[in-house]
């Protein structure tokens, strides 16, 4: 009786306080005549009381509130979110690039947690973890049954403060402890750079954090100091965005100073603004290829459609992912912050390029993707049509590559992933990144290791088989034309050496970047995979064909 008097208590506090508030609230409603927001509030304080008096059970204010919150803001669109005082960390991450701990990819492989990758030089690195190693307790405590996300927060902590880890190497079949000291973890915004050949430099830009467009420029000065560099290729797949400054500073090393980059426009005046280029730029004349796929995001786009609208260079790649909405991040009571959409964007031709209208739902209560016959033709400074909605489509479409069924599920059953740690336990060095290939043996040697283990599938023609058996067995038919269909089965159905060899290429290169990944970390395995990139190969190509590539910006390609 204490406990639920005393948390009685708690709450006739906290509808006290709430009541503060909506006087206030209905005061300032009132002189704006919006009686609606005053009225709603009201109702759900009243609410609140009576489910707090009147439920059968003890109710947590907390999380009935968060509950509440996460509700109401899911129902406008996914990037407007609450950001309670205990996930500020990762909120700082997303903008700075930084975070306090130890410095490594995580990820739950059956039971296990298990080390995806340690950052090269993280404190994780330096006490001697390697990818593979299973987390089995921190600071004493079993990891049993906890998930990536309670394994983050307890890693994650003030630089200088110090983490146990009792960790298992499953190859060696052994446990060993280690002490851990976090640090300020600095993500480099630019995994990988260098030169494609003599003349094509390369930059891949993982994200729009703070500083972004300085690294960019500084980045890609070397590279003109040190080498012949007369084409740039920079890679943005997967580059989910970040801060629209870093995207105008980025635009800004190869525009012209004073070009609009992008508008912006929301219900409020102080919303609508033009974000033009302010420096002069570092080389606007320098042949140019933006890299996108369905991962290029937000200021990404914008980076990829200032260039294609205003003809500064060529877009290759698949359709990007279509999000031209902007947000802020507000600040809340007890430390708390709300990041919420404010404005659409606009890049150089007039174009916004949301793909999703959350402004109307569908009758499942979801949102529709803009339809094609909606989609409203633009022009570039030169002239060439570009379309609003659906992302930004590339000058130069390549498909985007899809794994065979077989290398999908050597991935997902992460035979792969250990079959790599497996190798660099056996193998103390490997020839450089950019060297190193899967001989026969190799290749081989991981035939024989996974001749043991499950990586069952499906593949489509045998569930479209099973699919068709259904239907002639509900009308009737299956018997006139069982023998067929046996014979047609069994010639389809997979055998798993056989897909091996079919798909041998392919499985070789993710093999090859997996394993040069134990031993040169993400830099080595972006480089790795640069030599069997289709996409890479068609940027080279453009870039060493001037004809092709001012055609293609003239728009007679």
């Amino acid at each position: 009786m204490k406990r639920v008097a005393k948390l009685s208590k708690k709450i006739k506090v906290f509808i006290v306080v709430i009541s503060i508030t909506i006087g206030s609230l209905c005061v300032y409603s009132f002189v704006d005549n919006d009686f609606e927001i005053a009225k709603n509030l009201d109702i759900f304080t009243t609410l609140y009381r009576e489910l707090n008096y009147n439920y059968v059970d003890e109710i947590k204010p907390g999380e009935l509130i968060r509950t509440g919150i996460d509700a109401m803001l899911k129902s406008l669109d996914p990037y407007t979110v609450f950001i309670p005082e205990s996930d500020l960390e990762s909120y700082k991450f997303l903008t700075t690039g930084e975070y306090g701990g130890i410095g490594a990819y995580i990820h739950k492989q059956g039971e296990d947690l298990v080390i995806s990758e340690p950052y090269e030089g993280s404190p994780i690195q330096k006490a001697g973890v390697q990818a593979g190693d299973v987390i089995l307790e921190i600071n004493g405590n079993s990891m049993k049954n906890k998930t990536v996300e309670d394994i983050s927060k307890l890693l994650k902590g003030e630089a200088g403060t110090q983490v146990r880890i009792k960790m298992k190497r499953v190859v060696e079949d052994k446990s060993f402890d280690v002490l851990v000291t976090r640090e300020n973890i600095k993500m480099n915004s630019i995994p990988f750079s260098g030169m494609l050949d003599q003349n094509v430099a390369y930059i891949s830009l993982s994200d729009f954090t703070q500083n972004a467009g300085e690294n960019v420029k500084n980045t890609f000065l070397k590279l003109k100091e040190k080498n012949n560099v007369k084409g740039l290729i920079l890679d943005l797949r997967g580059n989910g965005g970040g801060l629209l400054q870093e995207a105008i500073l980025v635009s800004n090393i190869f525009l012209d100073k004073g070009e609009l980059v992008v508008n912006t426009k929301g219900k409020m005046a102080e919303m609508n603004r033009s974000y033009r280029t302010t420096e002069m730029p570092v080389d606007k004349k320098i042949p140019l290829v933006v890299l996108v796929d369905e991962n290029t995001a937000s200021a990404s786009e914008i980076v990829s459609g200032a260039i294609q609208d205003l003809d500064r260079g060529v877009v290759i790649g698949q359709r990007t992912f279509g999000k031209g909405l902007v947000q802020n991040v507000v600040s809340l009571s007890y430390n708390c912050k709300l990041k919420v959409t404010i404005s659409k964007y606009y890049i150089p031709s007039g174009r916004c390029i949301q793909a999703i209208d959350y402004s109307h739902k569908n009758k499942d209560g979801g949102f529709d993707k803009y339809a094609d016959s909606l989609q409203k033709p633009f022009k570039t400074k030169v002239g060439r049509v570009v379309y609003d909605g659906k992302g930004i489509k590339p000058d130069v479409v390549i498909p985007a590559k899809k794994l065979s069924n077989i290398s999908t599920s050597l991935m997902t059953k992460y035979l792969v992933f250990d079959f790599a740690t497996k190798f660099k336990h056996d193998h103390s060095t490997i020839a450089p990144a950019n060297e190193f290939q899967i001989t026969d043996k190799i290749f081989n040697d991981f035939i024989s290791y996974i001749s043991d283990k499950d990586f069952e599938y499906t593949t489509e023609s045998e569930k479209n088989l099973k699919n068709f058996k259904e239907i002639i067995e509900k009308e009737k038919y299956f018997d006139k034309v069982k023998s067929e269909y046996e014979a047609l089965y069994n010639k389809i159905l997979h055998k798993k050496n056989q897909d091996v060899n079919t798909f041998k290429d392919e499985i070789k290169e993710l093999l090859k970047n997996e394993i040069v990944s134990r031993y040169y970390f993400q830099k080595g395995r972006i480089e790795a995979s640069l030599s069997g990139d289709p996409v890479i190969n068609q940027a080279i190509h453009v870039l060493s064909d001037s004809m092709e590539y001012k055609g293609i910006l003239k728009g007679a390609l």
